[in-house]
């Protein structure tokens, strides 16, 4: 008589040498309060490490989840889901990695 819904949550896991990305949000908006238009508004370079493959036979990982990277500016596989913006890449497709 009552339907019932559950929410199933999609996961990603990349296949062998590639890694799930999402990209840092860039600021819309200055510090004084003046908006930027969105053509205006470069991709950021800089996103953090979701998700890591197995690697291959011949490739060993050395990111790790939650490493951030520094991304070159075009490239990678755009994947879309529940509105938001991944990015798959092959581990030597990133150029660093950030520390602190």
């Amino acid at each position: 008589m009552f339907r019932t819904s559950t929410i199933l949550r999609k996961a990603i896991t990349p296949l062998a040498d590639r890694v799930l990305i999402q990209r840092a949000t860039t600021a819309k908006e200055t510090k004084s309060g003046i908006l930027i238009p969105e053509q205006a508004v470069k991709k950021s370079n800089e996103g953090t490490v979701l998700e890591v493959g197995p690697g291959t036979k011949d490739w060993t990982m050395n990111l790790k989840k939650g490493d951030t990277v520094i991304l070159p500016e075009y490239g990678g596989t755009q994947v879309k889901m529940d509105d938001n913006e991944y990015f798959l890449f092959r581990e030597s497709e990133v150029l660093a990695v950030v520390r602190d």
